[in-house]
């Protein structure tokens, strides 16, 4: 492949990883080589997986509260041999509700759109597009994995358990957190789940500095900072997101251990229990909505950035341009991590916090929108007059922009103290949430598997089937969030199990079941996407090398790498990852690793001189 070229700092190539061969591979016991794997390839595929099996149970619990909702006064009889007690004459346990609402998010938040969004698509990613043999550690990526598996069994045992799975929410607020009496839930349950989230921490935390080092240390000859893919910078940023701010859940799910077991008082102050006063004095709970929101306004973050790297790669990919303001998108994704460090009191407005601090809460919050607005600009214009090509990659990521504006908006109302007093505790934050995170991350999680599942397998998705599942998803997802938003303004409480009891809210019942019923729809939908994945992995027709004639590395290698990825040297590269379309040039792409020297015809003034 020649020399580097001269305009990028000389990366010495990482001969030292060729012995990862595809010989000696193949040589390895099934056992090292499919469970205990240390390929980052087969790590991202366990990720996947797990996070689907997560993401169907995840969104299971959620069916199960929207019939409850959706229809209060009806005999739910027919549950009783999935729910066993938890369905007594045919109505759902009030506390049971509080623990299917508990778990959902916390299934979805963490097992499936931290871990099986980031956990995928930065093992899989990293090594290929920034030409790695692998990452730094194979090992500790290998240990990444199975902490996060043996995380997720222990939260899975705890929905079996007799007093039931943790009940106070997936934020955990004390005091029903922090007192085992309190409610069912709080008991065995609540400690399973602080267990899993600890090893879920670490988990986060061992990948998270794979990825940091693996990006800085691993990259090609040539692959300076400013050649990397938007995906790699979005996962670089994400890491480091979590790098910093896991710790600190860890420390407030360790503090509430203590309070739990010890009989310490950092979270509790002044409790009592039918007419009698605790030995706790001195806590505040508020503390711990502190330490959770520290890392739960970067979450947010670490769960949507990988989305937001994706869905700009599959966007220039398959808009035949180059990405609309590159270096503003890297500069957005910097600003959006800084400030999401220091915004996280806006989710405390209601806990009487001074009127200044939550106005300087206020204005942070309301600038990170700025950010957020670039991106958008940029992903609309790289649209604009672009050789679309609709393929289902391509519409998961023009969803997520109309999933991520529709519901950004709303955050904008939200982040005004006034406004969000009044609806905190209310729908317009559930409908908010759900689009901007939850739906739009999920659409981001789908382009990116129709997109590299070519690579992940070597076959290729069915197309159709892709679009009668986003039509489905995006139409549910509508369905289900902007009614929300109605019923929220309109005062509608979040986490009660039934609205019967209230005259108030009676009116909304013809909504609510509506709402229930677009909920089933989108949870049939995604049986669609399962058959899909399931039957394209062994019957989908047969990848080509570089089915979608993109730029980036990883489709320099075969169609399905061996552990290495790449059986002779790793190519060099000379360009950014997105020369589509350029006028002069031969083809509509030019990979990355194709020197200047051979694209005469189509090299600007100043790439002209790195021939």
């Amino acid at each position: 492949m020649g020399s580097s070229p001269t305009s990028a700092p000389h990366i010495q190539h990482h001969v030292a990883g060729d012995h990862h061969d595809e010989h000696d591979h193949h040589d390895q016991h099934w056992l090292f080589k499919y469970v205990f794997s240390q390929d980052h390839k087969w790590i991202a595929k366990q990720f996947l997986i797990s996070g689907i099996v997560w993401a169907f149970i995840g969104a299971t619990l959620s069916t199960l509260f929207r019939i409850q909702l959706g229809w209060p006064d009806a005999q739910l009889t027919w549950l009783e041999p999935l729910l066993g007690r938890w369905v007594e004459g045919g109505k759902l346990n009030p506390e049971f509700y509080l623990a299917l609402v508990t778990m959902h998010g916390t299934i979805m938040v963490f097992f499936v759109l931290t871990a099986g969004l980031s956990g995928t698509f930065s093992n899989f990613l990293i090594p290929l597009q920034i030409g790695a043999r692998d990452m730094a550690s194979g090992f500790m990526n290998m240990l990444s994995f199975w902490f996060f598996f043996l995380a997720g069994i222990i939260m899975f045992v705890s929905l079996f358990l007799e007093t039931g799975p943790a009940s106070a929410g997936w934020t955990i607020y004390p005091p029903l957190s922090a007192l085992p009496q309190a409610i069912p839930g709080s008991g065995a349950g609540q400690t399973l789940w602080l267990v899993s989230m600890a090893l879920f921490i670490v988990s986060q935390l061992l990948g998270g500095v794979n990825y940091i080092t693996t990006i800085i240390n691993l990259r090609t000859a040539g692959m300076s900072m400013a050649k990397l893919p938007l995906t790699i910078w979005s996962f670089f940023l994400t890491a480091i997101l979590g790098l910093l701010s896991f710790p600190v859940l860890f420390s407030a799910a360790l503090l509430l251990i203590f309070d739990r077991s010890f009989g310490t008082s950092f979270f509790l102050s002044d409790i009592y229990i039918g007419g009698e006063a605790l030995n706790h004095v001195g806590g505040s709970p508020i503390l711990f909505q502190h330490l959770f929101w520290f890392l739960g306004h970067p979450e947010v973050y670490i769960v949507i950035m990988p989305a937001m790297g994706i869905v700009s790669e599959v966007m220039a990919t398959n808009a035949r341009k180059p990405i609309f303001g590159y270096r503003a998108m890297i500069g957005s994704l910097i600003g959006i991590s800084l400030l999401s460090f220091v915004v996280w009191a806006h989710h405390m407005f209601v806990t009487g916090m001074n009127p200044f601090l939550g106005s300087v809460f206020m204005f942070l919050t309301l600038i990170i929108a700025v950010p957020s607005a670039v991106k958008t600009f940029n992903w609309l214009a790289t649209l604009w007059r672009g050789n679309i090509r609709f393929t289902a990659a391509m519409l998961f990521a023009i969803g997520f922009v109309s999933l991520f504006v529709s519901g950004g908006l709303t955050g904008i109302i939200l982040g005004n103290a006034a406004l969000d007093i009044q609806m905190h505790n209310t729908y317009f934050v559930v409908a908010h949430f759900h689009l901007v995170m939850g739906s739009s991350a999920f659409f981001g999680m789908f382009a990116g598997v129709y997109h590299w599942f070519p690579k992940m397998f070597g076959r290729m998705m069915d197309e159709k089937l892709g679009y009668v599942h986003f039509w489905l998803t995006i139409l549910a997802a509508y369905l289900v969030f902007l009614p929300m938003h109605y019923v929220g303004i309109a005062g509608f409480p979040r986490r009660y199990y039934a609205y019967t009891a209230y005259e108030t809210f009676n009116q909304f019942g013809d909504l609510n079941t509506f709402i229930s019923i677009a909920a089933i729809m989108a949870f049939f939908a995604q049986f669609i996407f399962l058959f899909n994945f399931i039957y394209s992995i062994f019957r989908g027709r047969r990848a080509t090398e570089n089915p979608w004639n993109s730029n980036t590395l990883e489709w320099t290698t075969p169609v399905e790498p061996g552990h290495g990825n790449w059986p002779g040297a790793i190519p060099a590269v000379y360009r950014w990852p997105y020369d589509y379309s350029k006028p002069g040039a031969e083809q509509d792409f030019i990979p990355q690793h194709i020197p200047y020297s051979q694209t005469v015809s189509s090299n600007l003034p100043y790439e002209k001189e790195m021939e």
